[in-house]
């Protein structure tokens, strides 16, 4: 048998060179979202955060701490930002997605982990990913503390194809964990404002818009105003942080908050009745807040039945809170002042643990 020449990992499809190149692009985007919490490690296997408490660092004392972990991806969104070549929100998607299911309980986020699988490792494709990611923790108000980025040209098999998943830990006091279980009849629903799609029910979109119908990226559609198709629907997920922990910290012994739901896949009635007792149902008012002109594009245009548009998309609901009713106008101003559009949506009613839209 001939002597056969020696062959390397690069040869094979992974470049360890370029994974270093890239680790050294990225260490200033993530040293950016250390606080003094942070533990620094250089070349460590892991990172490193401290839950104790020191007065002269921390503002808080969590007397009875609870950690409460996420994990999440952004779907088919992801497809959009690569066929568009773009990085610099698939990131806060990524973050938003996993700190705004933590808050539903009362948390508040601590530290975030990346995982991005690539067919080819470019350093500066992943160091924008990873800046997009960062620029989310920061607003987010979480440590980016490490990461992995693995080079799999044998699972990613189209050129500058990618995968995200994000990993979240944060962490709220024992007495102040929100679980929807003192949600009651004549509650309030109150909601957020979406800032669009967010990542959810992509599948659908790239469907009724690519396969059913032609259009690009680039197209401009008058119903949806003077963007570029490719910017409307890569338009980045909200993240709730800053103005839900700040309305939470304000009420410290009342519990005026009963109930919340991040409105991802599943849409308002997948997802609130999730915070629901048992016989209880929230009444929606659909008129009670303007639906974006992309919901409405995409229904016209599937067509798709307005149920199936509830179960499947946020509909211009990112986020609920449901509170007390003599409480409910205060936590409006205080959302309103934080930066949010809040809309009163509905009421909670009798009923058997549903979303009655009406």
């Amino acid at each position: 048998m001939a002597k056969k020449d020696p062959i390397s990992y690069e040869q094979s499809g992974v470049n360890i060179d370029a994974n270093d190149v890239m680790v050294e692009r990225i260490s200033r985007s993530v040293a950016s979202t250390h606080g003094p919490r942070v533990i620094g490690l250089e070349n460590g296997f892991a990172g490193l955060f401290r839950l104790d408490y020191d007065e002269k660092l921390f503002k808080k004392n969590y007397k009875s701490p609870v950690l409460v972990a996420c994990t999440d991806g952004v779907g088919t969104k992801v497809l959009i930002a690569q066929e568009m070549n773009r990085f610099e929100t698939i990131g806060q998607d990524l973050v938003a997605m996993n700190v705004n299911d933590m808050l539903v309980q009362g948390a508040e986020p601590l530290f975030f982990l990346d995982y991005v699988g690539i067919n080819h490792l470019d350093p500066e494709i992943v160091a924008k990913l990873v800046e997009s990611i960062a620029r989310g923790c920061k607003m987010a108000d979480c440590a980016l503390i490490g990461g992995e980025t693995a080079e799999m040209p044998d699972i990613y098999d189209k050129k500058d194809e990618y995968d995200l998943a994000g990993f979240a830990v944060g962490v709220v006091d024992r007495r102040r964990i929100i679980t929807g279980r003192t949600v009651r009849k004549g509650d309030i629903v109150l909601g957020l404002a979406s800032s669009g799609i967010h990542s959810n029910g992509y599948t659908l979109v790239r469907h009724i818009l690519f396969k059913q119908h032609s259009f690009k990226l680039t197209d401009r559609i008058d119903e949806l105003g003077p963007a570029a198709l490719g910017d409307v629907l890569l338009e980045p997920t909200k993240i709730y942080v800053h103005s839900i922990v700040s309305l939470l910290s304000g009420y410290k012994r009342k519990r005026i908050v009963h109930g919340m739901a991040h409105i991802t896949g599943g849409g308002l009635v997948g997802n609130i009745p999730r915070v629901l007792p048992a016989n209880c149902d929230a009444v929606l008012k659909k008129d009670s807040w303007p639906v974006p002109p992309i919901f409405h594009f995409l229904q016209k245009l599937g067509p798709v039945e307005e149920q199936e548009m509830f179960r499947v998309f946020n509909m211009g609901i990112g986020y609920v809170l449901i509170v007390a009713p003599d409480f409910a106008d205060s936590v409006k101003q205080k959302l309103k002042k934080s930066g949010q559009t809040v809309y009163e949506i509905g009421v909670i009613a009798a009923g058997k643990k549903t979303v009655v839209l009406k």
